[in-house]
């Protein structure tokens, strides 16, 4: 079937389409209702079937022969490198993981967590947050991941809002090779919210272990040890599964809802279509499960498929140096990678010609995937030639938990443009609005909007807050779900998202994405990554300034890189752009899933006040810029 024929199937006959769908997974009572809206005027998918999702991830697998398969490797080179070993590595077969899962979630059990409660998990890369999540879907209870690490007041905003039974945690985390200690932030986190769960299970990291609080903290092990095995609970498809809050909230944090039967049905369907990937394949993802990502392509979508899924706890850089991506796939016969493409972008900072990946054999791999960023011409490129396989973009996002454009490999794989997307995912009837809600033409930048209804998957409504959801997404173009990116649609039906709204600015009247000016500037072969923003300007309102990270062993000087990238800007795009000035820095600060801080930036280079945001993985880096901005 060709994709088109695909996609104007599931725009046509949504409810018709998503049943068949359904039919991919197991359900304890199949649907016979696709699509509905709840009482809150939201789509929802699914309505009258039951399921569980633990059951699809882990037990289904064991009823049906793939029992003894390796479902989880864990691979850590940070551990190894706190004992001074080779990456410590260590496998789940399906049969284990289950058993493992069981267990977990009979500890909860015992803890008085039924369907319907919250658990918060604060918890690094360890195969015990993959359980732990398992645990609560097994149970019917909503899991709440706070990626590990974060700082106290963010966690206890988010204990305050999800109101968790129990909270499940772990002594420390390691980042790179320094330890960090989880356990202060979580006795400062419960010190400062009002909702005080009953218990905090923690699981203690021999890298440093922790002092239980008497009466309310419980060491993971035993607990679990001494638990019954727990069973599946069958829930309603439009029960919630998990609730993620979306990264950088300050004050209330909104907290995107996912059920359980569209995600489950819509990840199945992704796993064939967008990443081409079979029962038994090697899936990797190389994010936290403290993220989207994370949860929906190292736990979810790779254990309902029947693959093996590897957790990662390093990064593409000095664990213990930038081979470290080529080492997993090579070790663990990777069939295809996801990651940001600032992962690849520190690498090729580092080794800009790939010479550690000599060392290494990756001929398993047969895709790279990515998403949670714009995907740069400049970083497709190396990543294309170094490899040698087909490196796709994607885009979606945290309340969608899938790709909404993607090149559709698994059915008919389209040619590849740099910059785009590709094609809007079956399903997602992406349009481009204007100022005025009307549609625009090929080529023409607008909002980029979903046309309701949405597919399986997408959040149904905030944590707690129907009305912020409608706010928020659904009241700007009636009718229309609004992502907050701006982009167009070529005349080929190509999507380019060229970042969000608030990534335009304007020059003397002219509206110009950022987006295609990075381009320009991480184009230029001494420039490893980028960021371009708007600066205020008393003649043109605004002008754009380029902040540039060298590529390792490069010399040139920031006025000669300025004057060679005004040439490009100014070739590529017209003298309209006024490309103000080029300011080289030793890094950009971005967030802990490697997204530049580009709001915080602009509101810095704006003279605005500016808070630190709670996902900052490096405060040096805008401290550093800070000082440059207010020297300027």
């Amino acid at each position: 079937m060709s994709y088109q024929s695909e996609f104007q199937r599931s725009i046509d006959d949504p409810s018709g389409f998503w049943l068949e769908q359904a039919e991919r997974i197991a359900w304890y009572k199949k649907p016979t209702e696709g699509h509905s809206i709840d009482e809150n005027g939201a789509d929802c998918w699914f309505a009258d079937g039951e399921l569980n999702t633990c059951y699809l991830a882990l037990d289904y697998h064991v009823e049906n022969g793939r029992g003894e398969q390796t479902a989880l490797i864990y691979d850590s080179p940070v551990v190894g490198m706190q004992r001074g070993t080779s990456p410590v590595i260590k496998t789940y077969s399906y049969r284990e993981l289950r058993d493992e899962v069981a267990k977990v979630a009979g500890m909860l059990a015992g803890l008085g967590v039924e369907k319907g409660d919250r658990v918060v998990i604060y918890m690094p890369m360890i195969p015990e947050a993959v359980m732990a999540m398992l645990a609560c879907a097994r149970l019917g209870a909503i899991h709440s991941v706070v990626f590990g690490g974060f700082a106290s007041h963010e966690l206890a905003v988010r204990i305050d809002d999800a109101k968790p039974k129990v909270i499940l945690s772990a002594s420390c985390g390691i980042e790179v090779s320094r330890v960090i200690a989880y356990k202060p932030l979580l006795d400062a986190a419960m010190d400062e919210a009002s909702h005080k769960p009953e218990h905090c299970v923690i699981f203690q990291r021999p890298e440093q272990e922790c002092e239980l609080t008497e009466g309310r903290d419980l060491e993971w092990a035993s607990h679990v040890d001494n638990a019954e095995p727990a069973d599946c609970v069958p829930v309603k498809a439009t029960d919630p599964l998990y609730v993620l809050y979306t990264s950088g909230t300050t004050g209330k944090p909104k907290g995107v809802v996912r059920d359980n039967g569209g995600h489950a049905v819509a990840l199945r369907y992704s796993m064939d279509l967008v990443y081409d990937v079979q029962p038994g394949d090697v899936y990797w993802a190389a994010s936290d499960v403290g993220w989207v990502v994370g949860h929906s392509y190292i736990v979810y979508a790779p254990l309902i498929t029947g693959c093996t899924t590897v957790l990662y706890e390093g990064k593409p850089v000095n664990t213990p140096d930038a081979g470290a991506f080529w080492r997993v796939m090579d070790q663990h016969k990777v069939k295809a990678l996801f990651t940001a493409p600032t992962a690849f972008r520190a690498m090729k900072k580092v080794d800009p010609k790939a010479d550690l990946l000599k060392n290494y054999d990756i001929s398993s791999l047969k895709y790279l995937f990515m998403a949670g960023e714009r995907l740069d011409p400049p970083t497709y490129e190396w990543m294309s030639e170094v490899t040698g396989v087909p490196v796709y973009d994607h885009w979606w996002q945290t309340e969608t938990g899938w790709a909404i454009c993607c090149n559709p490999v698994g059915l008919e794989a389209q040619p590849i443009k740099a910059g785009s997307a590709t094609l809007p995912t079956p399903g997602y009837n992406v349009k481009i609005l204007g100022e005025d809600g009307g549609e625009l033409g090929a080529n023409e930048q607008g909002y980029v909007t979903v046309k309701r209804p949405l597919p399986p998957s997408c959040l149904p409504t905030v944590w707690g807050d129907p009305e912020r959801f409608q706010e928020s997404y659904m009241r700007s173009f009636p009718g229309y779900y609004l992502t907050g990116d701006g982009g167009y649609i070529d005349g080929d039906g190509y999507v380019f998202v060229m970042g969000r709204v608030d990534d335009v600015i304007n020059v003397a009247g002219h509206r110009l994405s950022t987006g295609e000016m990075e381009e320009v500037v991480g184009a230029h072969a001494a420039v490893a990554e980028c960021a371009v923003i708007g600066v205020p300007d008393e003649l043109k309102g605004e002008v754009p300034i380029g902040l540039a990270v060298l590529k390792d062993g490069q010399t040139i000087s920031e006025a000669e890189l300025h004057s060679e990238l005004n040439q490009s800007m100014r070739a590529t795009i017209g003298p309209i752009a006024s490309y103000n000035q080029t300011y080289i820095v030793k890094r950009l600060p971005k967030t802990r899933s490697g997204k530049i801080l580009r709001r915080t930036l602009r509101q810095i280079a704006k003279g605005e006040s500016y808070a630190l945001p709670s996902t900052i993985d490096d405060p040096a880096a805008l401290e550093e810029i800070d000082r440059l901005m207010k020297s300027r």
